[in-house]
């Protein structure tokens, strides 16, 4: 607990982000596991893009709109962000778990 607050105290903590105000204002959710993992349950209107697909599949996300990543637990989607920004999209969140982001819509 001490070295959490060192660090919070050192960096700063991160700045909350209000996910259903994005999605409201047009957000596109890009879940990044594999189809199997997506078919087992996700979060309604997001897309499906396995990560390792991710670069072959900009064409099909709107640069001007916010993109909120998720995936099983935020590893994958963390990764989708980075990729993402470096493909020049300028706003980009990592949503983590998909089941986590959506008890944070709901």
């Amino acid at each position: 607990m001490i070295l959490l607050s060192f660090f919070k105290k050192l960096f700063g903590s991160a700045p909350t982000v209000d996910f259903t105000t994005l999605v409201n204002k047009g957000a596109q959710i890009v879940d990044v596991r594999s189809p199997g993992e997506y078919k087992s349950g996700h979060i309604k209107g997001s897309k499906n893009i396995p990560l390792q697909e991710l670069d072959n599949n900009l064409h099909t996300l709107n640069k001007s709109k916010p993109i909120i990543t998720c995936c099983a637990s935020g590893m994958r989607s963390a990764s989708a962000k980075s990729r993402l920004l470096q493909k020049g999209f300028s706003e980009v969140y990592n949503g983590g778990g998909w089941t986590s982001l959506l008890k944070k819509l709901s």
